[in-house]
């Protein structure tokens, strides 16, 4: 664990993290002015849908569009947290109108949501009291697979194996 919380390893595919450039990290987010000059360049159809986040091991928010991968946007290291974001303009401020840890690349656990919450609010954005759509990932201790557990339902649906209840994504944590 880091000073802040849990940090998340990238446990995706190898050949995706092998394509990580130096340099080609997400946006870095750190105050209400960036955000502003970041959400500007937005064009409408990047509005519409959710854009790739991370928050990394510094704590500051890191922005994508979203079809960019988790391990791109954090250029490779380890993140506080993961998943899919989106906003919505309120009268005349930003504000967080979905957010979740859907991120099979680092496969946050939804206790990750407390940095989110702590980005966000460093930023400025109002923000939901939690992840909006949470993901429960899992890894199988009978075939190894990752799974995501849907409806409190854990068992592996490669394999059939029971999945533990507790987060255990990361082989190494």
């Amino acid at each position: 664990m880091s000073a802040r919380g849990r940090s998340y390893r990238y446990v995706g595919p190898v050949e995706l993290k092998a394509a990580v450039r130096s340099g080609s990290g997400g946006c870095r987010i750190s105050s209400a002015a960036e955000f502003g000059d970041w959400i500007a360049g937005r064009s409408a159809a990047e509005l519409a849908e959710p854009f790739t986040f991370v928050v990394g091991a510094d704590g500051a928010l890191r922005l994508a569009p979203r079809r960019s991968e988790h391990v791109a946007c954090a250029g490779g290291a380890m993140v506080l947290s993961a998943g899919e974001i989106g906003f919505v303009r309120e009268a005349d401020r930003w504000a967080v109108s979905e957010v979740s840890n859907q991120s099979t690349g680092y496969c946050p656990d939804i206790g990750s949501w407390s940095e989110v919450a702590r980005a966000l609010d460093d930023v400025g954005l109002e923000r939901p009291s939690g992840f909006t759509h949470e993901v429960v990932f899992r890894r199988c201790p009978g075939c190894q697979e990752h799974n995501i557990v849907r409806e409190d339902d854990f068992v592996c649906v490669f394999c059939g194996s029971d999945l533990p209840e507790t987060w255990n994504m990361d082989p190494t944590a």
